[in-house]
């Protein structure tokens, strides 16, 4: 015999303080940040879609570096995922002028090299952030603190 008719209830309730807090977190980013895909490997392209796509908007996917510039302009991505080895443009360059003309727009260079050579040219370009494809975990985690870092 339960003296408390409402304790499986209020049971309830603290269990559900975990989802409060993810709630209030999610709602601290305002929208889910708008996500455009830069890779000239469509497999990579797709697989980090699926990784990010319950948190984020996949506002775009191109393997072109001129593509990035104009997909940027036309879908204004809050963070951009960015390959060092695109066609027609090398990531370094397109990064500058991301930055130059899009410089609200955050850039992680997502690369399979984890140089720190590589990764001082990138910040140096203008990136936000590094994110290795060996530790492509990281990325989301990177996203998040972009955006709340940006407002």
């Amino acid at each position: 015999v339960n003296p408390d008719p409402l304790a499986k209830y209020r049971r309830g309730v603290q269990s559900e303080k975990p989802r409060t807090v993810k709630t209030r977190w999610r709602l601290a980013l305002c929208t889910r940040p708008r996500v455009l895909i830069a890779d000239d490997n469509i497999d990579i392209s797709k697989a980090v879609g699926r990784l990010l796509g319950l948190d984020c908007e996949i506002v775009g996917s191109v393997s072109d570096g001129s593509a990035v510039l104009e997909a940027t302009q036309r879908l204004r991505p809050d963070v951009i995922v960015l390959d060092l080895n695109l066609q027609t443009t090398h990531g370094l360059a397109v990064c500058r002028q991301i930055t130059q003309i899009h410089p609200e727009t955050k850039i992680i260079m997502f690369t399979g090299m984890n140089d720190p050579e590589v990764r001082q040219h990138s910040f140096e370009a203008g990136a936000s952030a590094f994110v290795s494809k060996l530790a492509s975990d990281d990325l989301l985690p990177a996203i998040k603190r972009l955006c709340i870092d940006h407002g």
